[in-house]
């Protein structure tokens, strides 16, 4: 029954579809009844390694948590001007890469105002605008996951007013490599969707894990260019929430004024520096991790019902043929192991699977194997 204080909300969050999130650690060993040690944890491309052991040292001995944080996170922006290789006054660290998307759509969203998704890839996209009214323009990806550069085009074009006040296109989402899918963004198909007249944020959740470069260096060349990054792929630091945002400098200007001062708590600050202090540790892990890609990539090929996408993220998207996906995530997840289910538009009846340990990998198979 609809309670008689809810006229009092924004009408337009009433029709809000929920974000879901994978359920935390705890949760699911209580509901599987099995021990943390005893589940195969594959459905959240987290980094089965961790953080470097510098990380856990340098918060074990940290002696000021009941000191407020630098709400310019100075020394943390340091360490990160010289990993990117760009100005600090270029960077701002966030409460994850999810608090630089929702600033974004605050900023430059009115309720009707526009951004354009590109499904499938990262629910938080389109959640985020709906949280300010924002109107979401979904131009699907081809059936080869590329994004579709002449419909995103056509649909800018479409939305373009000379009246300032009049409602149009603002933001235009792209993830690289994408989530689920894993194929890679070409700079020819960037190069030309920065031409357009938006603001173009590019998510970099995955880089680390791609056979090519990271683009924050175009930053100082596009003045409609964000970049999200984040610590918690490879760096292995899920759970601290720490990300940032490279930002053109008229951006940043709007950014300071409008972020949180202590959006950044200690520990996360703590543990991002001492990451960017052994950045060859992180490297070494990423290697690892890409090496058992390819690994996993060649066992689930041999899986007659399963056609796996080839990747370059820590994460492999498969479709699955001749047979029910949710109930292969389901007869998996009876057995401890835990994968990701998808059933929407182009991606009907398909799994995703996080890159894990070997041993991981090992117990995966053997339990596809299992259902025959």
């Amino acid at each position: 029954m609809k309670h008689p204080l809810q006229g009092l909300l924004r009408p337009e969050l009433m029709e809000l579809e929920e974000y879901t999130p994978i359920l935390p650690f705890e949760v699911l060993s209580r509901r599987l009844g099995l021990p943390p040690d005893a589940i195969v944890k594959l459905d959240a491309n987290e980094n089965p390694y961790g953080p470097v052991p510098a990380v856990v040292e340098a918060l074990a001995t940290y002696p000021y948590f009941h000191i407020y944080p630098d709400p310019q996170q100075t020394e943390l922006r340091e360490a990160l001007a010289g990993f990117t290789g760009l100005p600090a006054e270029l960077i701002l660290p966030t409460h994850g890469a999810a608090e630089l998307l929702d600033y974004l759509c605050r900023l430059f969203l009115r309720p009707g105002d526009m951004i354009i998704d590109t499904p499938p890839t990262f629910g938080m996209y389109s959640f985020d605008a709906g949280l300010q009214g924002g109107h979401v323009i979904s131009v699907p990806r081809r059936p080869d996951y590329a994004v579709d550069v002449a419909a995103i085009e056509d649909a800018v074009g479409r939305h373009i007013y000379r009246d300032p006040q009049s409602k149009r296109v603002k933001l235009l989402f792209l993830t690289s490599p994408n989530n689920p899918t894993g194929n890679w963004l070409s700079d020819d198909d960037l190069r030309r969707l920065l031409s357009l007249p938006v603001i173009v944020v590019l998510d970099e959740a995955y880089v680390e894990f791609a056979d090519h470069l990271s683009r924050a260096s175009w930053v100082l060349e596009h003045a409609n260019l964000v970049i999200a990054r984040t610590f918690s792929k490879a760096a292995g630091i899920a759970g601290l929430r720490l990300g940032y945002g490279l930002c053109p400098a008229w951006l940043m200007a709007q950014l300071w004024k409008f972020k949180q001062p202590y959006n950044v708590n200690v520990a996360a600050a703590v543990a991002g520096i001492a990451s960017l202090r052994h950045v060859d540790q992180i490297i070494s892990v990423v290697e690892k991790l890409k090496a058992e890609r390819h690994r996993l990539f060649t066992g689930l090929s041999a899986i007659s019902w399963l056609h796996p996408v080839p990747s370059q993220g820590n994460f492999i998207l498969c479709e699955v043929h001749g047979r029910n996906a949710k109930g292969v995530k389901l007869a998996l997840e009876d057995d401890g192991i835990l994968v990701r289910h998808y059933n929407k538009p182009l991606l009907e009846n398909c799994i995703r699977i996080s890159v894990g340990r070997p041993e991981q990998t090992d117990r995966l198979l053997a339990g596809l194997a299992a259902l025959g």
